[in-house]
């Protein structure tokens, strides 16, 4: 006899294609239409410029996805103009209970938790408390003693550094331009085993204290100088401890206060409330075509739901639901103002969209996010110049074109399983929907 699990999804994939073929019989491409999303029962008026057929086809990419093992499942949502035309869930989010996804399911948003900290710090420059091309140093004294890595000895973990030239700043801080490496994900095999060999090895539920940690990053070696090339870095995470430094609150009262609450985030936390805990989907993976709970000793992958926790990951610790995440990146595209609320000055905002990597790197990168350029539109389906995106290291994406106002979120929480194309053809499916 089939497992419950086994049942739960046949049942959702079968909704899901009868949902797919009520919404192609139905409507047309140059109609506005409503049609009941089936998680939450809700739904939308679809704009003139959205196409209801074509909409439709995200349906069919996810559901084809997950029949072929691509993925266990997954939670979507579009805004345009500042309104939802589509949400949506499909999958198992749990194969040992057969629970399925829910459009107010919470993830584990990992490194887009950087634009919110990013947005934080730039919330405190427009107060005049530092310009951002002052050295860390002056806020965080323990970085006046940082070095290049010069040479690495494997077999004592010994080595030995020579003085940078140029002072870290809090710009190269914002944008990976520092040197600082990256613990686990480190590029840089030496760097990588430094890190993990002086205690830095886990990013997610580390015992050291804020203070604790930025002293710590501080004490490692740099990848190069200073503002010369783009490395994937914790700099985010020493930018929460500026903030404390500089605010004199919490870093998470801090993104409570002036962010979160703001912007009515309510399911948005470094440490989730034991009334949530059982909305935060657990971590997959792919074993022999079958999908479990993902296990690692690195770190605690329930690090949400950690009491006493003492470090507060600005670059990598918050959880969060596609609804609350969009409501921040209606600030980015929307002149700084979410929810009736001015988070950010207009002109702050226009420079989240300025290429902070100029001369430096090929690509480019702003203040909070990357940013879609020019020369990348030929690559086709990724949004109009200066579309903002990024992701999360346990597989969540966003973006979001200011010219188009379109804000597209798909979450998935899984690790180690490659080739998944769901996240790039969502971007292509969400911009071919449009029509006018």
């Amino acid at each position: 006899m089939p497992s419950l699990f086994v049942l739960n999804a046949i049942f959702m994939r079968t909704l899901n294609f009868l949902f797919i073929s009520a919404i192609s019989l139905a409507s047309c491409s140059d109609m506005s239409f409503t049609y009941d999303i089936q998680t939450g029962n809700k739904s939308y008026s679809k704009p003139q410029s959205m196409s209801a057929d074509r909409m439709a086809r995200i349906d069919t990419m996810i559901i084809k996805s997950i029949r072929e093992n691509v993925i266990p499942g997954a939670v979507a949502l579009v805004l345009k103009d500042g309104e939802v035309v589509y949400e949506k869930a499909w999958g198992v989010s749990n194969p040992e209970t057969g629970s399925v996804y829910s459009s107010d399911d919470i993830f584990r948003i990992a490194s887009m938790t950087k634009a919110i900290t990013s947005v934080a710090i730039l919330m405190l420059w427009e107060e005049g408390r530092f310009f951002l091309d002052d050295p860390i140093e002056k806020y965080l004294p323990a970085f006046s003693g940082t070095g290049i890595l010069e040479s690495y000895n494997p077999k004592d973990s010994s080595y030995t550094t020579s003085p940078n030239q140029t002072k870290i700043t809090i710009r190269h801080l914002l944008t990976h331009t520092s040197g600082i490496g990256y613990s686990d994900i480190d590029i840089n095999p030496s760097i990588k085993a430094i890190y993990w060999k002086n205690g830095l090895r886990d990013i997610f539920s580390t015992s050291l204290t804020m203070k604790e940690a930025a002293k710590e990053i501080a004490r490692q070696p740099l990848h190069h100088e200073p503002g010369t090339k783009f490395t994937y870095s914790l700099g985010i995470d020493v930018l929460g401890s500026l903030v404390e430094e500089i605010s004199g609150m919490s870093f998470p009262d801090f993104l409570s206060e002036r962010i979160f609450k703001p912007l009515d985030m309510n399911d948005t936390y470094f440490n989730l409330p034991k009334k949530d805990q059982n909305r935060l989907v657990p971590v997959l993976t792919r074993d022999d075509q079958e999908w479990k709970i993902f296990e690692t000793e690195v770190y605690d992958v329930d690090y949400p739901k950690m009491e006493e926790k003492t470090f507060f990951s600005g670059g990598a610790g918050l959880s969060s639901t596609v609804g609350d995440y969009a409501k921040f990146l209606r600030v980015l595209i929307q002149d700084g103002n979410g929810n009736d609320k001015q988070i950010l000055g207009k002109k702050t905002c226009e420079l989240l969209y300025e290429n902070q990597l100029r001369g430096i790197e090929d690509w480019s990168l702003g203040i909070a996010t990357g940013i879609l350029s020019e020369k990348d539109l030929y690559q086709g389906g990724r949004g109009s110049v200066g579309t903002l995106t990024w992701g999360g290291y346990f597989n969540t994406i966003y973006f979001a074109d200011p010219e188009e106002k379109i804000i597209g979120l798909l979450f998935k929480q899984t690790q180690n399983i490659g080739d998944d194309y769901t996240s790039q053809r969502f971007r292509e499916l969400v911009f071919q929907s449009l029509v006018k």
